[in-house]
């Protein structure tokens, strides 16, 4: 049998002449530097930087200065409003005032004419007023100010403007 050995290749004899050769250094190779990508806008950098000089010199003496640590400076009291008055509450006005129990519809009328309560706007004021009346029969029981009188009509719990 006939072995392959074309592309093999002997190894040369080793002489004593032959000095072994010295490795030299290869040189680096040259790394361009780019400059790093900026994580925020310089321009908003800019802003900060001058949101950070505002606050620094509205801080009192003795605290760090810092967007979190900015002294608050006290809320001013809101002057009350004067509250408008509910149909419910004009509702037992008015209840109170007639003696006698009176519809919803007549209820809304009545307010509207006395200036106590007028709908903002509502398509049915007169079912949204009787809705609320029942809801407080239901929830207060013998403490509320209505009282149901008949089908359809209200009576106050109380006499003479509640």
């Amino acid at each position: 049998m006939k072995t392959a050995t074309k592309n093999v290749k002997k190894p040369a004899p080793k002489t004593a002449k032959t000095a072994p050769k010295k490795a030299t250094p290869k040189p680096a190779p040259k790394v361009e530097v780019k400059k790093p990508m900026p994580l925020v806008d310089p321009r908003i950098a800019e802003k900060a930087k001058a949101l950070d000089a505002a606050v620094a010199k509205l801080a009192t003496p003795g605290l760090k200065a810092t967007r979190k640590e900015a002294p608050k400076s006290e809320p001013k009291p809101e002057p009350k409003k004067a509250r408008k008055m509910g149909a419910l509450d004009a509702a037992a006005i008015v209840l109170a005032d007639a003696g006698k129990p009176m519809r919803s519809k007549d209820l809304i009328a009545e307010m509207a004419t006395r200036g106590l309560w007028t709908s903002p706007g509502g398509k049915t004021p007169e079912a949204t007023l009787y809705a609320a009346i029942l809801r407080e029969i239901g929830a207060k029981g013998a403490a509320a100010r209505f009282a149901r009188a008949g089908k359809g009509e209200f009576a106050s719990t109380k006499k003479g403007g509640a």
